[in-house]
């Protein structure tokens, strides 16, 4: 009998829906031109282009033209960082980021300080993730040219309020970027009522092709380019388009925003069944993120006494795709640095375990993994050291 496979890690990336791979297919075969050609097949390579770039447009309430198109998210994260570092370097050289952000954020970071001098401030979360707004207050000053907060978090799913940090950004003149990799097409995102200046966006996350992406520029705002060598997307980002990728990712962006209301609604359900369930089920577990302000399908949990790789394993067995984190830094024996960031013990933070639930999810899915679940735990704490010890200590729970 064939073993029953269930995917809950939609946060590292999603499957591509039928309905976008329909749409791309032409743009292989039929429709292949160079969209910077005169010509008939380019003409009509760049009519797939400009829709593309349309709808994901408006799934952030953004003007097409404010859209530009990489290769992803990390890309974008990176050009956002780099450009507006080095196109405002005359005004200042700090820069604002949480400690929570994802990789591609804070390597970025990381390179500005080390390799061009630049100062970066990573703020604190408090124990739900949430960025600390009175610490952002007292660190930003005159000499910030960027603070960078991202939407939501890829492991914990907590939702930052990026309108109230732009508020402060600008008030202090510095511009605001957010990785909105997670957020946008699984929230309401609407860059007008946010006021960031950037923002960082993915079409694999979306259901979309992976290999593309966007980030989004206020008009207006000046930062450098980050790819040299043709006249593409308005002489900012060279490089022949992928106009395939960029119509799937306009049609899995047009479908997010069609599907929106019933996509929170459904994985809000789904998710708290999940996750509270793990809790309620398995003794010893923490909710990590915050409990109401996250992302519709994210749920992290910590299970005390034992390590989140031999979870994994035993999941991956019974036909269940998770995560301890990031897919980024799936091969690090480190714990997660977002939940140490959280305040969390290190053998807690170790013992983490992200399910991600997504449109294909279904509520047997969610009631197989609660069925699943307790007695993986169960047989990796009997094997625990450390759990033997509190067993002796605490008796009574061994009843």
């Amino acid at each position: 009998m064939e073993k029953r496979r269930i995917y809950m890690d939609y946060a590292a990336t999603t499957p591509v829906k039928p309905e976008v791979l329909e749409a791309m297919m032409p743009y292989y075969t039929t429709y292949f031109g160079n969209a910077s050609s005169f010509h008939q097949f380019g003409r009509e390579a760049k009519e797939g282009l400009d829709k593309g770039r349309a709808q994901v447009a408006s799934l952030i309430n953004a003007d097409p033209r404010e859209v530009y198109f990489t290769n992803g998210g990390s890309e974008s994260d990176n050009w956002a960082l780099e450009g507006t570092a080095f196109a405002r370097r005359n005004k200042g050289n700090h820069i604002i980021t949480s400690k929570i952000e994802h990789h591609a954020i804070l390597h970025t970071c990381e390179y500005l300080e080390k390799v061009h001098g630049f100062e970066v401030t990573y703020l604190d979360v408090d124990a739900d993730g949430k960025v600390d707004l009175e610490q952002l207050k007292r660190v930003i000053s005159d000499n910030t040219i960027l603070v960078s907060v991202m939407y939501a978090n890829n492991e914990i799913g907590t939702i930052q309020p990026i309108k109230e940090i732009t508020e402060i950004a600008h008030a202090h003149g510095a511009l605001m970027h957010t990785d909105g990799v997670q957020a946008c097409g699984n929230i309401p995102v609407d860059v007008k009522d946010l006021g960031v200046d950037l923002m960082s966006m993915s079409g694999h996350k979306i259901y979309g092709p992976k290999g593309i992406g966007a980030l989004y520029i206020k008009k207006g705002v000046k930062i450098h380019n980050f790819m040299h060598g043709g006249a593409q997307e308005r002489k900012k980002r060279a490089g022949t388009e992928n106009v395939p990728a960029i119509v799937g990712y306009g049609k899995a962006a047009e479908m997010a925003k069609n599907n929106m209301e019933n996509h929170v609604r459904e994985l809000t359900r789904l998710r708290d069944k999940l996750m509270y369930g793990l809790q309620e089920r398995i003794p010893h577990t923490r909710i990590n993120g915050h409990k109401t302000d996250r992302l519709p399908g994210t749920a992290n949990v910590s299970f005390q006494f034992i390590e989140g790789e031999g979870i994994l394993l035993l999941l991956d067995q019974a036909g269940i795709a998770g995560s301890s984190g990031s897919a980024c830094t799936s091969g690090s024996l480190d714990p997660s640095h977002v939940l140490m960031a959280l305040g969390l013990p290190h053998e807690l933070a170790h013992g983490s375990l992200r399910l991600v639930v997504g449109d294909f999810t279904t509520e047997e899915d969610v009631d197989y993994v609660l069925e699943t679940l307790p007695p993986i735990i169960a047989r990796l704490r009997e094997l625990s050291p450390l759990y033997q010890t509190y067993i002796k200590e605490h008796p009574e729970e061994n009843k």
